[in-house]
């Protein structure tokens, strides 16, 4: 048995605790948390206090985090924002969809995102809005939301192996211990209405509407273009006025992407 053992290990690929750690320090903390003491992050990783008291004074030596003596605290170093310009200066991706996106956004006068999956969530890479509402203006590239409740996240759920989305609904099942009854049936017809039309509908804010399809590419990870607007009438008149543009939209991404 133990000789078995060792050899599914070495089959594997080699990884990095450590590392693997200390980027769950630096996922900890999000909108809304700008300061995390140790023990803030200890309850968020479920690390121990003492792996994580090491490893963010490694990040702060690393540069990674800053520590505000004052609070006893810290917060997330400039280096990192300069890491995520980066990777959207980077992306082949971003740079053939983002003029496309800001194009229909302006002519059509709608919001129109971009975004891919992290974990349980779906993170937008670029965001383009038309609000008329300025409250609903503060979606922009970073923004996580629900991978459950959004057509985002159904338009994902839809093209994934079925092995895999049935490991991401278990997880979410699991997270959900009321309603999920009614939100796995909306996340079924979603998906049905991928198959068949090539596009889901969802609406979990108040007065928006979001038309989402997912983006299959043979060298990038799978992506989801979105169109929404606010107070833009009924569900049904919505649908019928932006599933042609987004489905061309994304026509015109997946063939100029390389």
């Amino acid at each position: 048995m133990a000789r078995k053992e060792e050899l599914q290990r070495l089959a594997l690929p080699a990884q990095n605790r450590s590392l693997e750690r200390g980027i769950e320090i630096l996922r900890a903390f999000r909108p809304g948390a700008g300061l995390l003491g140790n023990s803030e992050l200890a309850d968020r990783t479920h690390l121990s206090p003492a792996t994580v008291s090491r490893l963010t004074q490694t990040l702060v030596r690393a540069g990674m985090l800053d520590y505000d003596h004052r609070e006893r605290a810290y917060r997330l170093a400039a280096p990192l924002l300069s890491l995520g310009q980066a990777m959207r200066a980077g992306s082949p991706l971003l740079q053939t969809a983002a003029p496309l996106m800001r194009a229909t956004a302006e002519t059509l006068k709608i919001n129109v995102g971009l975004a891919t999956r992290d974990r349980d969530e779906m993170v937008y890479l670029e965001s383009v809005r038309y609000n008329r509402k300025v409250s609903l203006r503060n979606v922009v590239a970073g923004l996580r939301v629900p991978i459950e409740l959004t057509s985002l996240g159904r338009a994902y759920l839809a093209v994934v192996s079925e092995a895999e989305r049935h490991a991401i609904m278990a997880h979410l099942r699991a997270r959900r211990s009321s309603g999920w009854d009614v939100l796995e049936v909306d996340i079924e017809t979603a998906v049905k209405s991928v198959a068949i039309h090539g596009y889901c509908i969802a609406s979990w804010q108040p007065e928006v509407v979001a038309l989402a399809t997912p983006l299959v590419f043979a060298n990038h990870p799978i992506h989801v273009l979105n169109v929404s607007v606010a107070g833009g009438g009924s569900q049904a008149k919505v649908e019928q006025r932006l599933y042609r543009p987004l489905l061309k939209l994304a026509e015109l991404i997946m063939s100029n992407v390389v």
